[in-house]
């Protein structure tokens, strides 16, 4: 579990995270979503140590973040995956290199046991037979999967990922999304996701936060999210009609099966 208590961030006297409080729990996609300048990427990187909060406190599993040593840090680091936007794939390392990288940098295994998990991670992600590919020779969802591989080839407790789906097609997108939820399930990983994607907030968004110039404006899952009273997240994630449509016919859908079970409720009493 990641625990946030209390965040604040700001630049040059502008307040971007303004006292944020959250819990993001394993084994659950957690989303974090808002529009540009919300303060979703600063949060995500004050999580990971790239920005230094004001104020406020990180923990992880209990273990004060923003309270640790350089080396205690480092320690710690070995537990998170990191997926970025780009999924920022070194261009002069095959694919086998990209992923086997942490594994140089992190542990003292020799070369047959840190390719044999190489190739099991690629397996995972439904990648064959590209090792010694370079990353101008893959497509853009390859890139994906490769960089999900090279973030959970630690075994990380908790998986970072930024915009995951970012410049995909759609099809693509939603094997993204499908992928993140099978792994966050499948190894019980705490997994923050900063995204603008609706399709994953609806798909695969187990906990949400919206964020709105700073503050946490609206938590809850993507079951909850449809019948959201907030004006402003409504805004946010309904801005066409034709999603507006989509929402009207969703909450009916799911009106319909609570009004089912209600009866089958009363038939069995």
């Amino acid at each position: 579990m990641i625990e946030v208590k209390g965040l604040k961030k700001g630049f040059s006297g502008k307040t971007v995270i303004n006292g944020v409080d959250a819990k993001f729990e394993p084994g659950k996609c957690n989303l974090i979503i808002g529009s540009s300048g919300s303060g979703k990427t600063v949060l995500m990187k004050c999580l990971v140590g790239l920005f230094e909060p004001d104020s406020g406190e990180i923990c992880y599993s209990g273990q004060d973040f923003t309270g640790m040593t350089k080396e205690d840090r480092k320690m710690l680091r070995q537990q998170i995956g990191m997926l970025f936007q780009g999924s920022a794939l070194f261009d002069s390392m095959t694919v086998e290199q990209n992923i086997m990288f942490p594994l140089d940098m992190f542990t003292h295994d020799n070369y047959s046991k840190k390719l044999l998990r190489v190739n099991q991670v690629l397996e995972r992600v439904n990648l064959k037979d590209v090792n010694k590919k370079f990353p101008a020779e893959i497509s853009g969802g390859m890139k994906k999967r490769v960089g999900i591989a090279r973030a959970i080839v630690l075994n990380p407790k908790y998986l970072f990922c930024d915009e995951p789906n970012s410049g995909l097609d759609p099809q693509t997108a939603i094997l993204i999304d499908k992928l993140i939820k099978e792994i966050t399930l499948e190894y019980n990983i705490t997994t923050l996701v900063n995204t603008h994607d609706m399709n994953s907030v609806m798909e695969i968004g187990d906990h949400i936060i919206y964020m709105y110039q700073g503050i946490k404006e609206w938590e809850g899952s993507n079951k909850e999210i449809i019948f959201s009273k907030n004006k402003l997240l409504n805004d946010f994630i309904f801005a066409s009609e034709f999603l507006q449509d989509a929402k009207d016919m969703r909450q009916l859908e799911m009106r319909g099966k609570i009004d089912n079970n209600r009866n089958m409720d009363e038939l069995l009493k």
